[in-house]
């Protein structure tokens, strides 16, 4: 072993020498990709490494009480990343040979690892491991796609994927339990400070959140190139006046064409029936008992589906894309639907994709949600954009990017 890595160690110091500035984008951009590959096959060996280290006790025999302050003096690690290296070691000794052997095929990084281990952990505990070691296989294909933080949300959905006669009871007894953790932990505390000022902490459940941010987000944008304020400085200058508004009677201003409300998705048959979860549109999920609860006194805002779950056209003939529209088109994208982009519905701007001068209606299928950097972007580059032929968004880059010009979705906000 200690022969190919010394082999290993010359070819990447040549590469180190090798002139960058020499070679041409395509290569570069090809180096950084086998660099990472490289990387991530380097942890698993690293890894295995210390497993074996620790297991046989060398830290102790050396006089050390661990064998993360071992690594801390042998390695010049902070004690915190010695300790994780420990415990990503032992992690990935007893993960399915699939985990270690996408990590040693370079197809994951450690953080996915360490999210893949929980979730198929958490899998077997819940389905058995015939589903998880489905899981398994699942969640390597999506970390091709996603970072670790991405691919833990989409985590809490793998049992719809691996194991759907345990999902629907699993997921509602998660969202019981989250629920009930909130409930305990919720709290303001409000402070006095020198001046009568006042100083706010506190944790808030998802319910309230999402009324928070639903009131705030409106007030909390810049009001133009002139607004030198800080976000936060905005979002207090917000809190302040959404109280002035409820003090006048909760006359809110509009965002995105609507007034500001909560928005909770479900199906109106399920509602009449027998309910299941309910999903906010800020990304959150609702327990059956609290969709239930908030029904009693909510008016119901009805989106009319396809046999599919796709949102019908509800096309309007005005121009600015607002009301009713402009909540069938946040129910259909999610969120900026340019690919790789993770902007929710507040943070967008409905975007005409024939161009209203130019003879496009003010329709759900020649309208696309866009945050404002990739809204400038579009309107700015050689980037086209259409419907698929179901309906969803597919962006073609320009030649010079991708010479096959082949379309590309957004993966960020798929759906549950």
């Amino acid at each position: 072993m200690i022969d190919a890595l010394e082999q290993a160690e010359a070819a990447v110091a040549a590469c180190f020498d090798a002139a960058a500035w020499a070679a041409s984008e395509p290569d570069l951009v090809a180096a950084l990709d086998a660099t990472h590959r490289l990387e991530q096959r380097l942890t698993a060996v690293k890894l295995t490494l210390v497993r074996e280290l620790d297991g046989r006790g060398t830290a102790t025999a050396q006089g050390a009480s661990c064998t993360a302050v071992w690594l801390r003096d042998r390695l010049r690690l902070g004690v915190g990343a010695a300790r994780r290296l420990v415990e990503l070691a032992a992690t990935l000794d007893t993960s399915p040979a699939g985990v270690r052997e996408a990590l040693a095929g370079g197809l994951v990084d450690v953080e996915q690892v360490r999210v893949i281990a929980e979730t198929v952990e958490t899998v077997r505990t819940s389905a058995g491991p015939a589903a998880a070691d489905k899981a398994v296989g699942v969640l390597v294909e999506w970390a091709a796609q996603f970072d670790a933080t991405q691919l833990r949300k989409l985590g809490t959905r793998i049992l719809d994927h691996v194991a759907p006669e345990v999902a629907e009871a699993a997921t509602e007894a998660a969202l019981r339990a989250q629920e009930s953790r909130a409930a305990r932990d919720r709290h303001i505390t409000i402070s006095e400070q020198p001046g009568g000022r006042l100083r706010l902490t506190g944790i808030l459940d998802i319910e309230a959140a999402a009324l928070l941010r639903a009131a705030i987000d409106p007030l909390s944008a810049p009001t133009g190139p002139d607004d030198t304020r800080t976000p936060g400085q905005r979002r207090h200058d917000a809190l302040a006046d959404v109280c002035r508004l409820a003090l006048r009677g909760g006359d809110l201003p509009e965002s995105g064409g609507d007034r500001p409300q909560l928005v909770v998705t479900t199906t109106y048959d399920v509602l009449r029936q027998h309910l299941t979860t309910g999903t906010l549109d800020t990304g959150g999920q609702l327990s059956a008992d609290t969709v239930r609860r908030l029904a009693c006194d909510a008016a119901i805002l009805p989106a009319v589906l396809g046999g599919n779950g796709q949102v019908l056209d509800v096309g309007r003939q005005r121009r600015l894309i607002t009301g009713p529209l402009r909540r069938a088109l946040v129910l259909r994208d999610r969120g900026c639907a340019f690919p790789g982009c993770d902007r929710p519905p507040r943070w967008c701007d409905a975007h005409h994709i024939h161009h209203w001068a130019d003879g496009g209606t003010t329709s759900l299928d020649n309208a696309v949600l866009l945050c404002g950097h990739h809204h400038r972007h579009l309107h700015h580059s050689d980037w086209t954009v259409h419907l698929g032929g179901d309906g969803q968004p597919e962006f073609t880059p320009p030649a010079w990017l991708d010479p096959d010009q082949i379309p590309r979705r957004n993966h960020y906000h798929r759906r549950n």
